[in-house]
């Protein structure tokens, strides 16, 4: 662990007020919040109230960090800009006043047919960024969308709406990606995801990484004092996680995939700090002290994410699981088995397993959740009904002796919690169950078994793990492990230790999936392999070979 950087953001007197205010609400009381702004509706009166900017008086580009799109609907998208004219300025280069910001969407990219235009309002509050609900358009639509402050005018996105919930739909392609260290590597995989021709991009977790970056941004190998120095500790406070993503953002390969495709996302755990479980640290913090952290990474996260409105952080919450549909092809039940789950047992890492892991109250989800998704399930008609989350669902031994251990941060440590989930699917009659997950650095195709303990057990539906973008160095293609795991697991299908992304299409017999990865990532350009493909029939589910 990268030791804490002594970071004064949060004074003594901030942190003993939040212990006496309680563990979840204490910043909506009314002088915490206004103390820490973390207040979550649109800046009141006084804030509101202070003078706007004139956008003529911005002498820099302000559209530095891009332009995104998100959570298509059907009629409507999400849209996304910041202005930042100095990106690595805490101020983002802007005084704290309000900026007014044009917006349009077209059908074509050179907007020669604009249907609809608005303006909205970068409030300093939210660290200038913008989010724009476009509603009343047409369904299953391919859009253009650029923004315009003053004299400047953004970078085109392109975005696409949902069909109809009812409708009819033959297929839908979607990537999924996750795991982007910056001082790991290059994200060359965005540049070749921003070329694919899918519909919409699923982000599984760790978009953002709280390690500190040195001024050579470690494996990139900057020349020696090309980032400052304030991005060289770990992010604590409000103002380093702007600037982590300011960093994050910055980088043309990434801003060039979500210019090119709507996001989809949702987090793990470096979005805020390695291996959290609900309010309890990775290091022995005081939960109250953890939660003013917790409450300024979901705020960063949520102005720099394609989010809609119900996704406002109120303090240190933030409801992250929520449900999309892609006409009557595929249900997609978007999880958060981070913000609420239990501790993990055993001390965290790979344990054997035993009555604490094993102990029927232990959750992933939190209950809540988990009684969501499986209600959806049981009102879903879609022929596809896929979970995207972030941690390995399942079953995986690392020892082909047993007892094996297992990782007691994935649903490995949570038996019962996976057990209710699987048979809440049974009950609701899911036949074609799709598992969509990050945060391991390495490709995966696993069969999901109805009991990964019986191994005459039925499958019921497939999980697809997308390794890295850049998280963990170059990798490679059959890991030290590889052998082991593939005979001690048999459900597993497949295992590819390299960098990428993957694939997946949906269609009404059957869904691909291909696994792309890149040979390097601590040098760019690095060329794009599709290193295996697999199938998964209807009312047949498990994986083989394309």
């Amino acid at each position: 662990m990268t030791p804490r950087h002594p970071h004064p953001g949060h004074s003594s007197e901030l942190r003993a007020a939040a212990r006496h205010l309680g563990r979840r609400r204490f910043l909506t009381v009314t002088g915490a919040a206004a103390a820490l702004a973390f207040t979550v509706n649109l800046p009141a009166a006084g804030t509101a109230a202070a003078a706007g900017l004139d956008p003529a008086r911005i002498g820099e580009d302000p559209f530095t960090l891009g332009v995104a799109s998100g959570d298509p609907l059907p009629g409507s998208v999400l849209l996304w800009t910041r202005l930042a004219p100095v990106p690595f300025q805490a101020d983002g280069g802007l005084p704290a006043r309000r900026v007014p910001v044009a917006w349009e969407v077209a059908l074509d990219e050179r907007f020669r047919r604009i249907v609809r235009r608005g303006t909205s309002t970068a409030h300093p509050e939210f660290h200038h960024t913008v989010h724009v609900q476009v509603d009343g358009l047409a369904e299953h639509r391919v859009y253009y969308y650029r923004f315009r402050t003053g004299r400047w005018i953004s970078p085109v996105g392109r975005t696409r709406t949902a069909p109809g919930t009812g409708s009819k739909v033959t297929d839908l392609t979607f990537g999924l990606v996750s795991c982007q260290r910056y001082d790991q590597g290059y994200w060359t995989a965005y540049r070749h995801l921003a070329q694919e021709d899918v519909d919409v991009v699923f982000h599984l977790g760790d978009y953002l990484y709280e390690y500190a970056v040195n001024s050579s941004a470690g494996a990139r190998g900057y020349a020696a004092g090309t980032l400052p120095e304030q991005f060289h500790h770990e992010t604590v406070t409000l103002e380093d996680y702007r600037l982590r993503y300011a960093l994050y953002k910055t980088d043309a390969d990434l801003a060039a995939a979500h210019a090119a495709h709507p996001f989809v996302v949702t987090w793990d755990d470096h979005e805020t700090e390695n291996n959290y479980a609900d309010e309890t640290p990775e290091n022995g913090v005081p939960p109250e002290e953890f939660l003013l952290r917790r409450a300024a990474a979901y705020r960063a996260y949520w102005e720099n994410m394609p989010l809609r409105r119900p996704q406002l952080p109120d303090g240190p919450d933030l409801q992250l699981y929520r449900r999309l549909h892609w006409g009557r092809l595929a249900q997609f039940d978007v999880l958060d088995t981070r913000q609420y789950r239990s501790d993990q047992a055993y001390g965290d890492g790979w344990q054997f397993p035993g009555p604490e892991s094993e102990d029927p109250s232990r959750t992933l989800t939190g209950a809540t959740q988990e009684r969501w998704l499986i209600d959806g399930w049981k009102r879903s008609r879609a022929l596809w009904n896929v979970v995207p989350q972030q941690v390995t669902f399942s079953r995986r031994h690392n020892s082909t002796t047993l007892p094996s251990k297992v990782s007691m941060g994935s649903w490995d440590g949570y038996p019962a919690s996976r057990e209710r989930v699987l048979a809440g699917a049974e009950a609701a009659g899911v036949d074609n169950l799709m598992v969509l997950t990050g945060d391991v650095h390495v490709h995966y195709g696993f069969d999901i078994k109805r009991d990964f303990e019986d191994p005459g057990s039925r499958v019921v539906g497939t999980e697809i793990v997308t390794s890295s973008v850049s998280s963990g160095g170059n990798g490679s293609e059959r890991p030290a492990n590889w052998g082991t795991y593939l005979a001690a697991n048999p459900h597993l299908r497949f295992y590819n230790g390299q960098r990428g992304y993957a694939t997946v299409t949906l269609g009404g017999t059957a869904a691909r999936a291909d696994f792309k990865t890149v040979p390097y990532v601590t040098t760019p350009d690095a060329p794009l392999t599709t290193a295996a493909s697999f199938v998964t029939e209807v009312g047949d589910q498990g994986l083989k070979p394309a």
